[in-house]
């Protein structure tokens, strides 16, 4: 593949984070254009775009039956494959200020776990969505690099990216992922248990959007200093009627228990199977947490407690990826190393 004319002095090279929760796009020498939710409002009846990113966000949980909120990425990977490439053109339109004769070439970042079917749809959506050519990186390696890790040195460098749909892991020495695991349970895999804990224990419903603000606001890996309470709204499931109730840090802990133990013993998992030089290098310099998960309250205190390691977090951690991508467009050598074509 010809690498050669990818960076161009007047480029309009685009990197991007294609997430399940958020898209990021990185635009060379602009930095960071878009930043907007992965969701599509689509109206049924006459297949037409209403609306995406954010304004679609607004209307999750909120539509008339004739126009659906589509999330196009599940798990990191494409689940519709057309929405996802209405939803890119969006965006690559949106980052070129809406100039339809733009060709750029595209360095994607996409999960490790990833299939060679599903890089094949990744790429396609890329193309349809008038890109010249479409470069695939592994997130947990351009998350390292956006968080500034060291990764092109003969050390080990240990991330846990922390998104939307997916976890990344990985030990990453000399621009190569020496051990990696990609696991489902991340961001919305909590949402999930945060709607299904209020559900259990009050009787009560509550959306997507809701279940995300409580555990952005409350929710916490390991007890908090200051205790926090919330008041959530929804639907009582006995009465049918609205409903709020106050919940404190501490029933969200219980409630986030089960998926921080999974990614918590997926990082021991990745631990147990690094080569032992590699090994001493991560016991001194630790783990680094980045993506939105990352953000979670105390995470790293219990990710330290239960490994023993020291574990820092990112200075970006949400923009991670999409500026370790963004760094690829002008260091082509890296590229070259790293790409998973």
């Amino acid at each position: 593949m010809n690498f050669r004319p990818l960076f161009s002095l007047f480029s309009s090279d685009l990197a991007i984070d294609l997430g399940t929760a958020n898209t990021l796009v990185y635009a060379k020498g602009r930095g960071i254009v878009v930043n907007e939710p992965s969701i599509v409002a689509i109206n049924k009846v006459t297949n037409q775009v209403e609306a995406v990113g954010k304004e679609a966000k607004d209307m999750l949980g909120r539509t008339p039956g004739n126009i659906v909120a589509i999330r196009p990425m599940k798990d990191g990977v494409i689940a519709d494959f057309t929405v996802t490439e209405k939803m890119l053109t969006y965006f690559i339109q949106k980052a070129h200020s809406r100039k339809v004769l733009v060709h750029p070439r595209i360095v994607i970042g996409v999960p490790s776990g990833i299939t060679q079917v599903e890089k094949r749809a990744v790429q396609d959506s890329a193309y349809r969505a008038k890109a010249s050519e479409a470069h695939l990186v592994e997130q947990a390696m351009a998350a390292a690099i956006g968080a500034g890790l060291p990764v092109t040195e003969p050390s080990g460098n240990m991330i846990v990216d922390i998104g939307g749909g997916t976890t990344e892991i990985a030990v990453i020495s000399l621009s190569g992922v020496v051990h990696a695991r990609s696991d489902k349970v991340a961001g919305n895999e909590m949402d999930e248990a945060i709607i299904q804990y209020i559900k259990r224990k009050y009787n009560l419903l509550i959306g997507e959007r809701t279940a995300e603000q409580v555990k952005m606001d409350i929710g916490s890996a390991y007890p908090l200093e200051q205790p926090r309470t919330m008041e959530i709204k929804g639907r009582d499931l006995m009465e049918g009627v609205p409903k709020s109730v106050m919940v404190s840090d501490e029933e969200i802990r219980e409630a986030l228990d089960e998926c921080i133990n999974i990614i918590i013993n997926s990082i021991r998992v990745v631990l147990e199977r690094t080569p032992p030089e590699l090994s001493a290098d991560i016991a001194d310099r630790g783990i680094v947490l980045a993506g939105g998960g990352a953000l979670i309250k105390n995470l790293d205190k219990r990710i330290r407690e239960e490994t023993g390691l020291p574990v820092t977090l990112a200075e970006n951690p949400l923009s991670c990826v999409v500026l370790g991508t963004g760094k690829m467009l002008s260091d082509f050598d890296l590229l070259r190393k790293i790409a998973i074509n």
